[in-house]
């Protein structure tokens, strides 16, 4: 079964163009490092909720908008060793001043997977 990394984060609606521009440049370099399937989604259908949603974990302001990302690998060891790489990549070593999303404000981390339909 995979290993999934997941994310959710709030990227200002007027920064989507410069996140797309980053989440192609992560996803190349995940995918060139050894991760087997790469996602970014845009909220589409998210209301918020009254005591949570995906737009409350994150914080989501007014002019926000969240995404949902996941990253899979045939496992936690490959992911393990992928991460590793990605982090060393010079082509993500950005300073998250300039980031197009408050990195404070995303949620993350690794799920192993027990059903896949």
């Amino acid at each position: 079964m995979a290993y999934v990394d997941g994310f959710v984060l709030a990227v200002p609606t007027n920064k989507i163009e410069d996140y797309k521009k980053l989440a192609k440049t992560a996803g190349d370099v995940w995918m060139e490092h050894g991760a087997t399937s790469y996602v970014e989604c845009l909220a589409d259908d998210v209301p918020y909720g009254e005591l949570t949603s995906f737009p409350r974990a994150v914080q989501q302001k007014d002019g926000e908008t969240t995404v949902f990302s996941w990253i899979t690998y045939p496992s936690r060891a490959v992911r393990d060793e992928v991460m590793k790489k990605v982090m060393a990549d010079e082509r993500l070593k950005t300073d998250m001043e300039s980031a197009p999303f408050d990195g404070k404000r995303m949620i993350f981390g690794g799920f192993e997977s027990f059903l896949d339909l």
